[in-house]
């Protein structure tokens, strides 16, 4: 009974938080902010700390695997809340199948960021034996023709412009967490049934959102980059197609057609009680 009313307490705080007016329109700026001046940390932080090495445990077990400890968590929030409103499975696959765009526009930008760095990168072999006078580091000799895997691949160095795929990946995350999560304080407000496997599973999924802004700190202060276009998928998403409303092509919004009135929350029960 204790762990039940602690597990109430910390997901009706949550749900307020995250339901918020001014933390749903202003989230995006946060991570805005960090991804900005989120390298400056660089200057302050020691290179000798655990995090700075990529081989760390979270760095392996979390961020490696970063999309599918997203989609399992948000996926079976999102499932579960929404067949339990309308217990309809058709209507709850629709809403899943933002994850499924947005892991498809994910997989699109990695694709293309991959051509960027093969188009602006070049290949160098390190020449064991002589350096650099002026630095102390060895010289380098260029190899035309190699693609960044394969220059990698043959233990040489490939240098060119580059945008952290880790980074970009937690940002989406974060974004894509926070709007699908930001729906259980209305409908708590609306009294809908909440029971202790959503509570859990929403509890998970803010745990889960806290970890992507701790890992995405330490990357931006351990491994300084500045990219952007995990705020941009998050854009065309959530605030530009998901916008058009429900149909064939476009999934809506989260909690669209499912946190309209309380008798929607009770869903056909009520009605088989009056009846």
């Amino acid at each position: 009974m204790f762990l039940h009313t602690v597990l109430v307490v910390l997901t009706d705080l949550a749900a307020r938080f995250l339901g918020n007016a001014v933390f749903r329109q202003h989230f995006h700026l946060l991570v805005s902010v960090l991804l900005l001046f989120g390298p400056g940390l660089s200057f302050w932080v020691s290179q000798h700390s655990i995090f700075a090495k990529r081989t760390h445990f979270l760095y392996r077990i979390f961020l490696r695997s970063g999309w599918g400890w997203t989609c399992v968590f948000v996926g079976s929030f999102v499932f579960v809340l929404s067949f339990s409103i309308r217990r309809s499975l058709s209507l709850s696959l629709r809403h899943l199948s933002r994850l499924l765009l947005a892991g498809g526009l994910w997989l699109g930008f990695c694709k293309l960021l991959d051509l960027l760095e093969n188009a602006t990168g070049s290949c160098y072999e390190p020449l064991v034996g002589t350096s650099d006078v002026s630095n102390g580091e060895p010289l380098l000799v260029l190899r035309e023709g190699a693609s960044k895997a394969d220059c990698l691949k043959a233990g040489m160095l490939w240098r060119g412009y580059e945008v952290s795929e880790d980074v970009f990946l937690l940002c989406l995350c974060c974004l894509l967490l926070a709007e699908e999560t930001a729906v259980f304080g209305p409908y708590l407000s609306l009294g809908g049934v909440s029971d202790a496997p959503l509570r859990i599973l929403f509890l998970f999924c803010v745990v889960l959102l806290n970890l992507w802004i701790f890992l995405l700190l330490c990357l931006l202060a351990y491994f300084p980059q500045f990219p952007t276009l995990g705020c941009l998928s998050w854009r065309v998403l959530y605030q530009g197609w998901y916008r058009m409303g429900p149909s064939w092509y476009c999934p809506g919004r989260p909690g669209l057609g499912l946190l309209n009135t309380k008798s929607c929350l009770n869903g056909e029960e009520k009605g088989h009680t009056h009846n």
